[in-house]
C-alpha cells in the first residue's frame, strides 16, 4: 500500500518490454539511451510502507517524504532528457470519462503533419487507448499499472526505453483516470493539463483542489452538451481559480470541434518556448566552451 495515495502495490507492465516492473522497482539495463540513473534496492520507501500498519504518524510522514523524494529524482532525470531534446512533455490528468483520450486523438490528427509527436498511455489494464492512439499513426507505449492508480516518474522512465522521444516535438503522457493521486507525482513534465467535462459537475475543483492547484491548464470539455445539462460554467471557473488563481482555462468540445483551435495554439506556443530554451541553453554551452578556450590560449 502506497501511503502517499493509498494505491496497492502491483505489477507494472510496459509494452515492448519482456518483463514486469514491481512498483518498488525492477532491475533493468542501465545502458539504455535515456539513462535515468535508475537505482533499485529492497529498501525502496514504497515497499517499506507495506510493513507499517499502526506505525506512528511521524514515521509515516517521513516515509511519504522519502517516497516523493525518490520519485522526484526520476522526474528530474526525465526532465533533463526532455530539455536536452527540446521536447514539450505534458501530463494529461482527469477523472475517467472526461474525454481525455478522444481529445488526444483529435489533437494528434490535427498536428501529426506539423510536428513530431509521441504518447505514453497509462491505464490499470488493457491497451485499448494506446491502440486508438496508434491508429492515428503516432507512436504510443501502453503502461498498465495493475493495482496502481497513477503513473510515476519511474514508470515513465521505463516507458522511454521503448519510445523514441520526438526531437523538438511534443510528448503526451495520458495518466490513469484519477483526480487525486496524479496530483502529487511529478513525471518530469513541463505542465499538468487537467481535463474536466461538463458532465462531471461544476464542484469538482472544490472536491479535488490539489489537482487543480497542480495544473497549469484546465480544459473544460464537452461544452456542446451545456444546453442539456444543469452546469454553471462561471461557478466552475470560479471554483477552479480558488484552487489556482494562475490557472489558464480553455473551453472546448472534442465532438463539435468548438474551441479546439485555442488548445492547438496553446500547444504551438508552449512547444516553441521549449525549443527557444533549448537553443538558449546550447548557445550558453557554446559561449562557455569558447571562454574556456580563450582562457587557455591567453594563459
Amino acid at each position: 500500500m502506497c501511503n502517499v495515495c493509498g494505491c496497492g502495490q502491483g505489477e507494472v507492465r510496459i509494452e515492448g518490454q519482456g518483463h514486469e516492473h514491481p512498483e518498488s522497482g525492477h532491475p533493468h539495463d542501465h545502458s539504455h539511451p535515456h539513462d535515468h540513473s535508475h537505482h533499485h534496492d529492497h529498501d525502496h520507501p514504497a515497499a517499506l510502507v507495506q510493513s507499517l500498519p499502526g506505525s506512528d504518524p511521524t514515521r509515516l510522514v517521513r516515509i511519504e517524504q522519502d517516497l516523493l523524494a525518490h520519485n522526484q529524482r526520476f522526474a528530474d532525470a526525465n526532465r533533463q532528457s526532455f530539455t536536452a531534446r527540446g521536447v514539450l512533455a505534458l501530463n494529461l490528468v482527469s477523472s475517467p470519462g472526461s474525454g481525455k483520450t478522444s481529445l488526444l486523438v483529435r489533437t494528434l490528427e490535427a498536428l501529426r503533419e506539423e510536428m513530431p509527436l509521441a504518447v505514453i498511455e497509462g491505464d490499470q489494464q488493457t491497451s485499448r487507448d494506446a491502440d486508438r492512439i496508434r491508429a492515428t499513426g503516432v507512436p504510443a507505449i501502453q503502461v498498465n499499472t495493475g493495482k496502481g492508480c497513477h503513473l510515476d516518474a519511474h514508470m515513465v522512465g521505463h516507458a522511454l526505453d521503448s519510445l523514441t522521444l520526438p526531437e523538438g516535438g511534443v510528448l503526451f503522457v495520458e495518466n490513469v483516470g484519477n483526480l487525486v493521486c496524479p496530483a502529487g507525482f511529478d513525471l518530469g513534465e513541463a505542465h499538468k493539463v487537467v481535463v474536466l467535462s461538463v458532465t462531471e459537475g461544476e464542484d469538482k475543483p472544490l472536491k479535488y483542489p490539489n489537482m487543480f492547484a497542480a495544473a497549469d491548464l484546465l480544459l473544460l470539455n464537452k461544452i456542446d452538451l451545456l444546453p442539456y445539462l444543469d452546469f454553471d460554467v462561471n461557478l466552475c471557473l470560479e471554483y477552479a481559480r480558488r484552487a489556482n488563481p494562475d490557472l489558464t482555462i480553455l473551453q472546448l468540445s472534442v465532438r463539435s470541434g468548438e474551441g479546439l483551435d485555442g488548445w492547438l495554439d496553446w500547444l504551438r506556443v508552449e512547444r516553441q518556448a521549449v525549443i527557444q530554451r533549448q537553443v538558449a541553453g546550447l548557445e550558453a554551452q557554446l559561449n562557455e566552451a569558447r571562454s574556456r578556450l580563450a582562457a587557455r590560449a591567453s594563459g
